[in-house]
């Protein structure tokens, strides 16, 4: 078992039992669902979805050591955190996903730049994230951060 499956689990097995299963859960669909060519990591302290180095050497704000980072799923006290950095700068996206949770799910969507929490797991529509993982490719989200980070 690699060192980043090791502390994948290890940050599982810390997860309260009220979050646990749906954060599994979500992390299953997210990886079934995310184009292969991302890699899983362990980034800022939690699951994370990168660019590989090999693909984009320039790396996270020019940081030739750390891969850029795409989707991450963080387990809060109060929520689950979903972070996909796909969404900053790409309003069509955006757009789309807050049309779609809208739909879907009967509360108001609680969310930042690209964080997207979940505080109840009742209201956690994983057929809609797995929709959204297959919305943009490694190329368009590479391209979409270039041209979002020469602003």
């Amino acid at each position: 078992m690699s060192n980043i499956n090791k502390e994948i689990e290890k940050y599982i097995s810390a997860i309260d039992d009220k979050w646990k299963v749906s954060y599994e859960k979500l992390l299953d669909v997210i990886n079934e669902n995310i184009p292969s060519d991302f890699d899983l990591n362990f980034q800022y302290d939690m699951p994370t979805y990168v660019v590989p180095l090999s693909i984009f050497p320039e790396g996270y704000l020019g940081q030739n050591d750390e891969p850029l980072p795409f989707v991450s799923l963080a387990s809060q006290k109060n929520y689950i955190s979903l972070y996909h950095m796909g969404l900053m700068g790409n309003r069509a996206l955006l757009a789309w996903f807050e049309d779609e949770f809208a739909k879907e799910v009967p509360t108001k969507l609680n969310m930042g730049k690209s964080c997207i929490r979940f505080t109840n797991v009742k209201n956690i529509p994983y057929e809609l994230i797995g929709e959204l993982m297959e919305k943009i490719s490694l190329e368009d989200y590479v391209n979409n951060y270039e041209r979002y980070r020469k602003k």
